[in-house]
């Protein structure tokens, strides 16, 4: 499982120690897969998915003595647990999902209790970040347990929470709205992102404010410019880089390729295909590589799995144009960012934060509807074009350098936290007897 909100995460927590602020990363659920250092150190992990299961599924398990608790959530045990999580569907987890938004009334209450016991150890917070909206359910404890301001970030819950059944979306969306009256202020990666859940949570507009994400520039900075024809290879290559799942449009990414293979001045076009594909995903791979197959282009497509951060860097380095033509609701799109970094341009459904990234980086285009007939005919035009496939991917290499590295994102949290907090509507209740 490679979360992109993980990444980013992870990446905000190392920036913002860089920066002198003492900050400290609790994990939940499973141990974090990430391609860079982890910024966990010898935090426990809290909220085991294992006990986060049983006790939702049984309820003397939530009376069940410590050490057993304690036996569940070994190491050893979470990782095994870990790689079938990446099977877990959100049709599958609506009640889980409202027992966490219900908090202290919840299911969960003794990890919620244990979390809180741990961080009261701690210095007394400045305030406390929910990695997104879906933890919403911890903010009154954490308020009243350590004293402290509760601040979430928005990251795609949207699309999560309209892939639940009913009654459970329903009640989770009531749930977050309810939940979110008590925080102290919001942060999301794009105003796009920031407005919807305005709309969706009722939340008032002064406190939902706008931070970009960003990422770590390590690697990246040392990459040779595009060469002069354009094309890094002898010849064009299409890439995708995101986990491989219907949600991230990696059909829609094969069936363009192979539309544009029909065109003659686009025969010789190579597709790479990258990113995360755990248990759940090997199946719709398959599917894809069969379709190829039949098309006659098993050859001509590559795919490369789970990829170290060093690799993920290459890959994005080799390939002439990047799409990810997301179907749900993507907050930002952390591969958009990844990609210019390398010097790579993007194409992309006009769908989403991404018109408002583009336009912030200069390194891409826009189709008009996220289709492959559409995608085809913009890559056509950028592919055809190889002056204009180096000028956007030195443009959006610059931009990103400049405004959408991890210390610009640390910056951005920091300057909107400083201002959520000294204009807080809701003071902080005091700490729990």
């Amino acid at each position: 499982m490679y979360c992109g909100n993980c990444f980013r995460d992870n990446a905000l927590v190392a920036e913002l120690r860089r920066q002198g602020h003492d900050t400290v990363m609790v994990p939940l659920y499973l141990p974090m897969t990430l391609d860079e250092a982890p910024t966990v150190g010898t935090t426990p992990t809290f909220f085991g998915g294992i006990n986060v299961f049983l006790s939702q599924k049984m309820a003397w398990y939530r009376r069940s003595p410590a050490w057993m608790r304690r036996a569940v959530d070994a190491p050893w045990l979470l990782k095994w647990a870990a790689g079938k999580a990446a099977k877990t569907r959100p049709q599958d987890v609506g009640e889980l999902t409202v027992s966490m938004l219900r908090g202290e009334e919840g299911s969960q209450i003794r990890e919620l209790e244990d979390m809180v016991a741990w961080m009261s150890g701690l210095p007394q917070p400045d305030a406390v970040f929910l990695s997104n909206a879906l933890l919403l359910g911890f903010a009154r404890r954490l308020r009243s347990g350590l004293g402290t301001k509760v601040i979430s970030f928005l990251q795609s819950e949207e699309s999560f929470l309209d892939s639940l059944p009913e009654p459970f979306r329903s009640e989770a969306w009531r749930l977050m709205a309810e939940r979110g009256r008590e925080l102290d202020g919001w942060i999301a990666p794009t105003r796009y992102f920031a407005d919807r859940m305005i709309h969706r949570l009722g939340l008032p507009a002064d406190r939902v404010r706008v931070a970009k994400s960003g990422i770590s520039l390590e690697g990246y900075r040392d990459l040779p410019s595009r060469p002069d024809g354009g094309f890094r290879g002898s010849t064009p290559t299409l890439g995708f880089f995101a986990r491989m799942c219907p949600e991230k449009g990696l059909d829609t990414v094969v069936e363009t390729f192979i539309e544009l293979r029909e065109q003659e001045r686009f025969s010789t076009l190579r597709l790479k295909v990258g990113g995360g594909c755990g248990p759940g995903d090997q199946a719709f791979v398959e599917t894809l590589r069969r379709r190829l197959a039949e098309a006659g282009l098993a050859q001509a497509a590559s795919f490369h799995p789970n990829l170290s951060r060093d690799e993920k860097v290459s890959f994005l380095a080799s390939v002439d144009v990047l799409s990810v033509p997301s179907r749900f609701s993507e907050a930002f799109g952390l591969f958009v960012v990844e990609a210019l970094a390398a010097g790579t341009p993007v194409v992309q459904p006009d769908v989403c934060g991404f018109r408002e990234i583009i336009e912030a980086t200069g390194g891409g285009r826009l189709c008009s509807t996220n289709t492959p007939s559409a995608l085809a005919a913009t890559l056509a035009e950028v592919l055809a074009n190889p002056a204009e496939l180096r000028r956007l991917g030195e443009c959006g290499r610059q931009a990103v350098s400049e405004r959408f590295s991890d210390a610009a994102m640390a910056r951005e949290v920091l300057a909107e936290t400083r201002s959520l907090l000294g204009h807080s509507r809701t003071p902080a209740s005091p700490p729990h007897p």
